[in-house]
């Protein structure tokens, strides 16, 4: 099976780093195939055998003996990425006059009724909850207007680790090349 392994807040302003060349090399220690990193904000592609629930308890055990920190991970399957890369809307990018990002979920949040306690103004921007994740479109007159940034303080933001659009959508294609 391939997947995608996406670490929560690493690499970013005064967070844990973690090189992506050391992250290749932990999961290739595992046993994990094909292993390829994306940009260096927590991006793997990898082969297995093994199923997630497995998958998830190993790879964070390992983080911790390397890194002596608890690091969040959530990992899909290709065909969970490829889908999620479908349901954005072809003309949602990030470009000079909008914004779109995914925010892939925890499962203790990863439902539609998560939206209502949002301190967002949903008028403002496109949203979707698909897959266990949430697709977002901010024209950029209305970015401060939508509230977006105040996601970062709510308390389910630490339950969730977001990517840009083209992001969520090279990583789609790259479950395609695996």
């Amino acid at each position: 099976m391939k997947y995608v392994l996406l670490l929560r807040g690493i690499n970013v302003g005064t967070s844990i780093r973690i090189s992506m060349k050391e992250l290749k090399t932990w999961l290739e220690e595992l046993g994990l195939s094909n292993v390829e990193t994306y940009l260096n904000s927590g991006n793997a592609l990898f082969e297995s055998e093994s199923v997630k629930i497995d998958l998830i308890q190993l790879i964070e055990d390992t983080i911790y003996q390397k890194c002596k920190q608890r690091i969040p991970i959530l990992i899909k399957t290709a065909p969970e990425m490829l889908s999620i890369a479908k349901a954005i809307p072809d003309d949602w990018r990030n470009d000079k006059t909008q914004q779109t990002y995914v925010a892939f979920l925890f499962e203790d949040i990863a439902n539609e009724n998560f939206l209502d306690d949002l301190p967002i103004k949903k008028q403002y921007l496109e949203i979707k909850h698909v897959h266990e994740v949430l697709i977002w479109n901010i024209k950029k007159e209305n970015y401060n207007k939508s509230r977006i940034t105040k996601l970062v303080s709510h308390s389910s933001y630490r339950k969730m680790t977001t990517r840009n659009v083209n992001t969520t959508r090279k990583l789609a294609d790259m479950c395609r090349d695996l």
